[in-house]
């Protein structure tokens, strides 16, 4: 199976401002093109586009290509399951959306801390292994946004799962938030395989910008790659990687990713060094100077995750994108950077001497604010 996946969450769209509108036609001919070019893997989910996708994929995959001509991931959408009954109903729902018997790979969906809570429950787990015993899903695993202590406690927890889907990409790989090598390295430790997303970032590292851009244009001769094809080789070129999922929103894109991913070369040791020197470039533009060395967590009273939310703010410097998932994940069982009670004892162990109280104020206006 070649390694490139095709990503149903960027579909094209025939109204940009309208996300269930999928240009049914053009994503026909990006499937006519990736099957045609010997890749097989297509990965949906149920709320993607409105809860739009299953069904476009429906139209332009399933119905028109028999069934060994292509690999299926869906996802079980475990923030809307309220009990254990929930599972086989919104199962038999995907199914009947894609208009298949049966998934290849399938997977609980966004699992991080909070949800990792009831799919526990209401018997998320034993609910794969029902699917994968009855030939219903060939493979079963989990997508993830979290860190990679909380991943560590779920493959401890429940090792029948077969793989892991994490978010890999060059600027997250030492990042205090995704934390996309210490997952990866968690997941290989525990012997699972890794289906990547997001290696582009959201398409941040598509479009570089000027100094950045500069430095991987002048590496390469005329005519350069695109910047997004240096982040998916980057991605696959980790040894217990199988697939990387790319979001492809148009006929172009998808020529693009295919045409250098056919023949698939591994990053070269010079565009190891040009991926590092990138990334510093990216990373000056971070905010906070937190090595998450954690000291000011073990003097402050009522417990504010300032590491976290730091990181979190670094983000939004870099690449402009809040997450508000995340800032529910890390403030659980920990105070919100509001109720921050600004004694400064967390400033006064800062080994970086950082203004604390001052960027969660920041932080609390960034994240805490109600949108206009």
């Amino acid at each position: 199976m070649k390694r490139l996946g095709f990503g149903t969450m960027r579909l094209p769209l025939l109204n940009p401002e309208d996300h269930t509108t999928i240009d049914l036609e053009q994503y026909k001919q990006m499937v006519d093109l990736f099957l045609e070019r010997g890749f097989t893997y297509f990965d949906t989910a149920y709320p993607y586009h409105g809860e739009c996708s299953e069904q476009a994929l429906k139209e332009a995959l399933v119905k028109r290509y028999p069934r060994d001509r292509y690999v299926l991931a869906d996802k079980m959408p475990i923030i809307r399951v309220t009990s254990a009954e929930d599972y086989p109903r919104y199962f038999k729902e995907q199914l009947e959306r894609c208009g298949v018997e049966y998934f290849d790979y399938y997977l609980l969906h966004n699992m991080g801390r909070d949800r990792y809570i009831n799919t526990q429950k209401f018997g998320g787990f034993e609910f794969l292994q029902q699917l994968k015993e009855t030939g219903k899903a060939k493979h079963i695993g989990f997508s993830f946004h979290d860190d990679a202590e909380t991943l560590d406690q779920i493959l401890t927890e429940h090792p029948e799962v077969e793989f892991v889907q994490l978010q890999i990409n060059y600027l997250d790989w030492n990042g205090a938030v995704a934390q996309s090598g210490k997952c990866y390295e968690t997941a290989v430790r525990h012997g699972k395989k890794v289906m990547v997303m997001e290696p582009v970032k959201g398409g941040t590292l598509a479009k570089l910008p000027e100094q950045a851009n500069s430095l991987f244009q002048s590496f390469y001769p005329a005519p350069a790659p695109s910047p997004a094809s240096l982040a998916i080789r980057y991605a696959a070129s980790l040894l217990e990687v199988e697939i990387i999922l790319s979001g492809m929103s148009s006929l172009e894109q998808l020529d693009d990713n295919t045409s250098y991913m056919q023949e698939f070369k591994p990053l070269t040791e010079a565009e190891w060094n040009l991926v590092d020197e990138i990334t510093s470039i990216l990373n000056q533009t971070i905010k906070v100077p937190c090595t998450s060395c954690r000291y000011c967590l073990e003097e402050c009273p009522i417990s504010v995750n300032i590491p976290d939310y730091f990181g979190l703010l670094n983000l939004h410097a870099v690449t402009g994108q809040k997450t508000n998932m995340y800032y529910q994940r890390f403030s659980m069982n920990h105070a919100k950077a509001s109720e921050c009670l600004k004694c400064g004892k967390c400033e006064h162990i800062c080994p970086q001497h950082i203004p604390i109280r001052s960027f969660l104020e920041e932080f609390a206006a960034l994240y805490e604010t109600p949108a206009a």
